[in-house]
Parts: structure tokens; sequence; C-alpha cells
């Protein structure tokens, strides 16, 4: 095989080389750019979910404070009413 002979199979191999390289990373851009609009949407839904949990936190947040107000008048009524009335186990011992 002569010298141009030669050139000349290096170059169409080298063309279709170029080819399916362009083709594979064509193929390898359309799947990422599918991959990335799939992120993208389950961005959005996060997002969305973090707004909806957030308000839920929001409206919860005063109703925890009323709550432990509450308990503590319970914690202290429940105090005071054992200061007044002992247990009966211990009025047995009496």
């Amino acid at each position: 095989m002569s010298e141009n002979g030669l050139a000349f199979w290096m170059t169409l191999l080298g063309t279709v080389c170029w080819g399916v390289c362009f083709w594979f990373m064509h193929r390898l851009s359309t799947n990422q750019n599918v991959l990335l609009d799939q992120l993208r949407e389950q961005g959005k839904r996060i997002e969305k979910l973090s707004k909806i949990e957030h308000d839920l936190i929001k409206e919860v947040h005063p109703q925890v404070g009323e709550i432990k107000e509450g308990m503590e008048e319970m914690i202290a009524a429940v105090k005071e009413n054992s200061e007044n009335h002992p247990p009966a186990s211990k009025k047995k011992g009496h």
C-alpha cells in the first residue's frame, strides 16, 4: 500500500471516528438535558413542599407556646394539689 493510500484510509477512518464521536456526544448531551430537566422539576417540587411545611410550622408554632403555658399551669396546679393533699400511701403511714 502506498503512502497516499494509507493517508486516504487514515483520513477516512478519522472522519468516521469524528462522526461517531459527534453522535455519541450529542446523545450524552441529550441525556444530560433530560436529567437536568428532571432535577429542576424535582427541585420545584421540593421547594413547594418546603414552603407548605414552613407554613404549617408557622401555624403550629404559636400553638406550641400556648400548650407549653398550659402545661406549666397544670404542673403548678398538680404541685399545689399534692402539697395540700398527700398521696394515699402517705396517709396510711400516719
